[in-house]
């Protein structure tokens, strides 16, 4: 059933948020971790396995969580985009945006008329309860989603100002491993060139006071993530997490046994 975004909402208010990514396209899995504190959970359609089918059963198992539901889509079309909002994804987590045109482009996407030009069928689509609040969907959808833009490519960078003062662009999400290999310099997300690139969007971000968001680089962590200001930080995924429990045991057992 549709409801308000408290995810949003505490954003808002300048609350921290953690959350983590789900890649498995797994609704079971995405029911653990709903049920585990995560404020959000990132269901990632850029790198992950899942479609818009096994997206639904996802959506559907958040739904009925405490955890806010965000998808990364692939990239910036506007017709999948449409889609995911249609199922019930309460925020878009949107790649590679490079230019305040793109994220324009992608805020228009995202909301309905006369601010943007999100195909309207509230009376049918799952978002609104397959109508059951056709009304109160189509008066305050715009204002309940959130629309997270990253910023993962020196021309994003170099267009960091631009992008945080589109109206509309509720989060600049900060990507540091694409960042580092868009400057040429594949994971070192330390190097000094690759922090600059950071500094200069998180100046901007701050400047425009629209909110960071980020996942956890290998020299950084979580207090230090909040401590530079970032309000949302993503952390690990259902398949990393998986399976540093089954390194860890399987660890233990070679300790044990000497195998």
């Amino acid at each position: 059933m549709y409801r308000e975004n408290v995810l949003k909402r505490r954003l808002k208010n300048a609350e921290k948020a953690f959350g983590s990514w789900n890649v498995l396209a797994s609704s079971f899995a995405t029911e653990v971790m709903a049920y585990s504190g995560f404020d959000f959970i990132i269901i990632d359609h850029e790198h992950g396995v899942g479609d818009l089918g096994t997206l639904a059963h996802q959506l559907q198992v958040l739904g009925a969580s405490p955890a806010t539901s965000l998808v990364r889509v692939p990239g910036h079309d506007v017709s999948y985009i449409r889609r995911v909002l249609d199922l019930g994804a309460e925020g878009i987590v949107v790649p590679a945006v490079g230019t305040a045109a793109e994220a324009r482009a992608v805020v228009a996407a995202s909301y309905y008329a006369p601010c943007g030009i999100r195909g309207a069928a509230p009376g049918t689509i799952r978002a609104s309860g397959f109508g059951a609040a056709a009304k109160e969907y189509a008066k305050t959808a715009n204002e309940n989603v959130l629309v997270v833009c990253q910023i993962e490519t020196v021309q994003g960078a170099t267009n960091a100002a631009e992008i945080a003062a589109v109206d509309g662009v509720d989060m600049i999400f900060v990507g540091p491993y694409d960042l580092s290999a868009s400057a040429g310099r594949m994971g070192e997300m330390d190097h000094p060139e690759v922090l600059a690139l950071i500094d200069q969007i998180e100046f901007h971000a701050n400047a425009a006071a629209v909110p960071l968001g980020t996942v956890l680089r290998p020299d950084m962590a979580l207090e230090d993530a909040y401590a530079r200001g970032y309000l949302m930080v993503a952390t690990g995924s259902d398949s990393t997490r998986l399976r540093a429990a089954c390194v860890a045991d399987v660890a233990n057992f070679s300790k044990i046994t000497g195998r």
